[in-house]
């Protein structure tokens, strides 16, 4: 599939940052099964969001981890969770798989 073209300046203009992932609730108000995630962005601070993931994820393997998020969208109001960043990954048959760093970064570093 054919995509339209970004330039540089339109890439650095999405803010995709490595956070810790430091607290994992169930969404139980949600339609379809899934988390409400909490991460440490460092200088971006602490952000919460809601995740689509419950089916591959569970609290416990969450914690902990570092992730991929976007933290320059608008605010998105899911029912009666407020999501604060983007948690970015990759749609499977099985579910999405988060995008997670291969070593620890410090919290807020740019993907690049």
């Amino acid at each position: 599939m054919a995509e339209e073209s970004l330039s540089w300046c339109e890439f650095e203009r999405v803010v995709m940052v490595a956070g810790t992932v430091i607290r994992v609730e169930a969404f139980l108000e949600a339609r379809k099964p899934a988390l409400k995630v909490w991460a440490d962005f460092g200088p971006y601070g602490e952000r919460k969001t809601s995740a689509q993931i419950a089916g591959m994820y569970t609290a416990q393997e969450l914690l902990g981890r570092q992730i991929v998020g976007v933290v320059n969208f608008p605010e998105k109001q899911i029912g009666p969770f407020r999501s604060q960043f983007l948690l970015t990954g990759f749609p499977t048959e099985e579910g999405v798989v988060i995008t997670t760093v291969e070593r620890p970064v410090p919290n807020g570093t740019r993907l690049a």
